[in-house]
C-alpha cells in the first residue's frame, strides 16, 4: 500500500450518506472520509457510525480508503479509532500532527485495538497531516516516526493561520512548508500529498497550483470537489513525448544488458541512474493512468 497512485484524495464528509455512497463513482484515486473539520460537534457520533457502516457494509470498490479522525487530544479521536480500526479497511489520517510523539501515541492505540479485534498488529496504515509551524519544523522526524506511515500531507489553512498570514495566488507563503514536507517524505520513502485548493470555480488557479506541486515532486493532492479530479489527473499523466523517451531509455538498458556492456547510451548521451529512475517513474505513472498498456500508447 505504500507505493500506489495517489494523485487525488477526495474528502467526503462523514455525515453525508449520499456522498459516502457515491464517493467511488467520481474517479478519484483515494477516498478520504472525514470525521473532523467537516462534521459539527453534535454530529460526530452519527458520522462515525455512518463511516463504520459504509466500510463494513457497502461495496466501495478497490480504491484506497482513508478516514480523517479527530485528534486524540480533542477527546473524540479515540472513539474514532475504536470504530474505524476494527473494520480493517481504512488508512488512518491523523490531523494536526506536530511531533513524532503524536504519531506514536496514535500508533499505540491502533495496535491495542488491532490486538483486541483479532487483527494483525501493524496492518493498519497511517498518514500524518501537518498543519502548523511546529509540525513543519518537525516534518522529517514525523515522517520517520513509524513504519505504518504511507504518507505525510500538508494542511494549508491552519498552517497559514499559524503563520499569521493568508493564502495567496502564487502560494509563496507555502513554499517552505511544501519543500520541508516533500523532503521529509522522500527521506522516509513515503508519499507527499499537497493541500486542498478551495476555490472550486477557479480552474486556471487549480491548474497553476497542480503544475507547481507536480514540479516540486508531490505525489498528489487532497481535493474537496469531484470537478477537480480530471484536471489533476490530466496534469499528472505523462505526455506521449515523455513516455516515448522513457521507453527509449529502458530499451537502451536492455540493449546494453544483452551486449554485456556496463555503459548505457541513448542518442549519443550517457544514461545514468537518475535518468533511469525518472524513466521508470514515467512508465509507472503512464500505466497507472491507463495511457500505456503493454508498451503501447493507449491514445494512439
Amino acid at each position: 500500500m505504500k507505493q500506489q497512485l495517489r494523485r487525488t484524495m477526495l474528502y467526503v464528509p462523514g455525515n453525508n450518506p449520499g456522498m459516502i455512497k457515491d464517493a467511488g463513482i467520481y474517479g478519484a484515486d483515494c477516498i478520504m472520509f472525514d470525521l473532523e473539520d467537516s462534521v459539527s460537534l453534535n454530529e460526530k457520533d452519527a458520522a462515525r457510525f455512518l463511516v463504520y457502516e459504509a466500510l463494513t457494509s457497502l461495496d466501495l470498490g478497490d480504491k484506497e480508503h482513508l478516514v480523517r479522525i479527530n485528534s486524540l487530544e480533542s477527546g473524540l479521536g479515540l472513539a474514532d479509532l475504536e470504530a474505524i480500526v476494527r473494520t480493517g479497511k481504512a488508512v488512518i489520517r491523523l490531523p494536526k500532527t506536530e511531533t513524532p510523539q503524536d504519531v506514536l501515541e496514535c500508533e499505540a492505540e491502533i495496535a491495542r485495538i488491532e490486538e483486541a479485534a483479532g487483527l494483525q498488529v501493524g496492518s493498519t496504515n497511517m498518514m500524518a497531516a501537518v498543519e502548523s509551524a511546529a509540525g513543519v519544523l518537525n516534518a522529517r522526524e514525523i515522517a520517520l516516526s513509524s513504519p505504518r506511515l504511507i504518507g505525510i500531507a500538508i494542511g494549508a489553512e491552519d498552517y497559514v493561520t499559524d503563520l499569521k498570514t493568508t493564502r495567496s495566488e502564487d502560494g509563496i507563503e507555502l513554499l517552505f512548508a511544501r519543500s520541508a514536507i516533500l523532503l521529509a517524505a522522500r527521506a522516509a520513502g513515503i508519499d507527499a500529498i499537497d493541500t486542498v485548493y478551495s476555490d472550486v470555480n477557479n480552474e486556471e488557479g487549480l491548474r497553476k497550483e497542480v503544475q507547481l506541486i507536480r514540479q516540486l515532486g508531490f505525489d498528489g493532492k487532497s481535493i474537496i470537489n469531484p470537478r477537480q479530479i480530471g484536471i489533476i489527473h490530466e496534469i499528472y499523466t505523462p505526455t506521449k513525448k515523455d513516455i516515448d523517451h522513457a521507453l527509449a531509455v529502458l530499451d537502451a538498458i536492455q540493449q546494453a544488458e544483452r551486449k554485456g556492456s556496463g555503459v548505457i547510451s541513448l542518442n549519443g548521451k550517457m544514461v545514468d541512474r537518475p535518468i533511469v529512475l525518472r524513466a521508470q517513474r514515467v512508465i509507472s505513472l503512464a500505466k497507472a493512468s491507463g495511457v500505456l498498456k503493454e508498451g503501447v500508447y493507449a491514445q494512439d
